[in-house]
């Protein structure tokens, strides 16, 4: 099956005004290059993730723009080339999957392989069953499948036409972390020995340190960051991506003072006398900014700390209390509000309730500051 693999990058440059669900004109306007391996496509609901990936398979046409795997095009809008989606050798999954519901497992994942004689189609289909651990699920339909199960069979589908770029749009929602490491262990050893690009959308941070070589962060159309999920994830540098990575609190203030040969700066809350030590950015004293802070970066004591590391510890007050399954989360209102996440245990240990005075610790790199 590998042999009729041509590998090459996936190369994009595109521009397209699109209309969103909520009835507003989007631009999806940017260029990027994905070579063999995964690479994760990261960003809020809205960014253009899905649009990307439906201009790369045909099923949108860009207004401008060119759409290559190595040496062949798919889209020149200079040229007019525009390739219907069943010539560019490409696999798509979708959320929703779309597995025939009358037809059984082997019959779905040989669906796209008619037109090979009955014992090559047959060899192939066993491969990729055993590729992904469902050769038990040859004579099953859809609704005798697990979820986990259908999504392998899924995959299974679309890798056993040897394509040459794989899209994967959220293919592991609603899938718990062990299913999901097990479909993801199977995927990158696929990948491991067919070395094509894969394009993989998800908003989850989970999925995105378990396959991401590679991440392209995406904000109102255009790429806003590419790297190491460490490097794009962990710090963030606009407030929509800051948002959609999980960073609870979003804070502006004013920068009051540069402490260059700390590599620090003073940033004052808005309405508010706290204070916050933030790693030195581009910005002038009295100039307004955003700083961002996981809620989970913040501890919370009972009684003031004194002779710690931690450059920012603020007074304050707990305004509300919520339990959310095995998370406790905390409204702490400093002069800014700062949500706060601690376990039950913790709440418990420390006696936390409504109006209880407070001190949050806070280290000085854990807070992020971030473009609006």
């Amino acid at each position: 099956m590998g042999s009729e693999i041509n590998p090459g990058n996936l190369s994009v440059r595109v521009r397209k005004q699109h209309r969103d669900s909520n009835d507003s004109d989007f631009v999806l306007d940017l260029t990027l290059e994905v070579s063999a391996g995964i690479t994760i496509l990261f960003g809020p609901s809205g960014a253009g993730k899905s649009t990307l990936l439906d201009c790369i398979a045909g099923l949108v046409r860009p207004d401008a723009g060119r759409i290559s795997v190595g040496d062949d095009v798919l889209v020149d809008s200079e040229s007019g080339v525009h390739l219907a989606p069943q010539k560019r050798r490409l696999a798509y999954v979708f959320q929703e999957l779309a597995l025939f519901p009358h037809k059984t497992g082997e019959e779905n994942v040989g669906y796209g392989l008619t037109n090979l004689p009955r014992k090559e189609r047959n060899g192939r289909v066993e491969e990729i069953l055993a590729a992904f651990h469902v050769e038990q699920l040859r004579k099953r339909k859809p609704s005798e499948m697990s979820g986990g199960e259908k999504r392998r069979v899924a995959l299974a589908r679309s890798l056993v036409t040897s394509p040459r770029v794989l899209l994967l749009d959220e293919p592991l929602t609603g899938l718990d972390t062990g299913l999901k490491a097990g479909i993801i262990d199977d995927l990158r050893a696929w990948n491991a020995a067919y070395k094509i690009p894969i394009l993989y959308v998800t908003h989850s941070r989970d999925e995105v340190d378990a396959l991401g070589e590679h991440v392209i962060a995406m904000h109102h159309g255009r790429v806003v960051g590419a790297g190491t999920a460490n490097e794009i994830l962990d710090a963030p540098r606009l407030k929509g991506l800051a948002q959609a990575v999980g960073f609870e609190n979003l804070l502006w203030g004013t920068v009051v003072e540069l402490r260059k040969p700390d590599g620090v700066m003073r940033v004052r809350g808005e309405r508010s006398l706290c204070e916050l030590e933030v790693p030195l950015g581009d910005a002038a004293p009295g100039s307004r900014v955003c700083i961002a802070v996981r809620a989970g970066d913040i501890l919370l004591a009972t009684k003031q700390p004194s002779a710690l590391s931690a450059r920012n510890i603020m007074e304050g007050q707990i305004v509300s209390l919520e339990q959310r399954g095995t998370m406790v989360i905390a409204r702490v209102n400093c002069g800014m509000v700062f949500i706060v996440h601690v376990t039950p245990g913790a709440a418990r240990t420390l006696e936390l309730c409504v109006e209880r005075k407070v001190w949050l610790v806070l280290k000085t790199h854990s807070c992020h500051l971030v473009a609006a």
